[in-house]
């Protein structure tokens, strides 16, 4: 299993930034994929964006050119950095990482508030 520590959340100002971490208990030897949902009051939890142990990206389109995803192996952290913030963008966030196991386990942090004021 794995555990999976998240940081950053908070209040921001409309065309903020904020960036959001996960820091994961495993190598990342190990680890498949990383990266970040959010659930909205009253909404399903989405995908925002993923990137996988060779570094291809993936992105919500709502997020595109604004939202950029990293990641740091030597720390086995995934960084979230969120520009020009909309107050849509109010949600939990979720790190998720998925493992390299037969039977691909999937795991969750305990989600951030992220609230984006107008």
């Amino acid at each position: 299993q794995v555990q999976l520590v998240e940081s950053g959340g908070g209040l921001v100002q409309a065309g903020g930034s904020l960036s959001l971490s996960c820091a994961a208990s495993r190598s990342m030897l190990s680890i498949a994929a990383m990266g970040w949902y959010r659930q909205a009051p009253g909404k399903q939890r989405e995908l925002v964006a993923t990137i996988t142990s060779y570094g291809s990206t993936n992105y919500a389109d709502s997020v595109k050119g604004r939202f950029t995803i990293s990641r740091d192996n030597a720390k086995s952290t995934v960084t979230l950095q969120m520009n020009s913030l909309k107050p849509e963008d109010t949600a939990v966030y979720y790190c998720n990482a998925r493992l390299i196991s037969y039977r691909d386990p999937t795991y969750w942090g305990q989600g951030t508030q992220v609230t984006v004021s107008s």
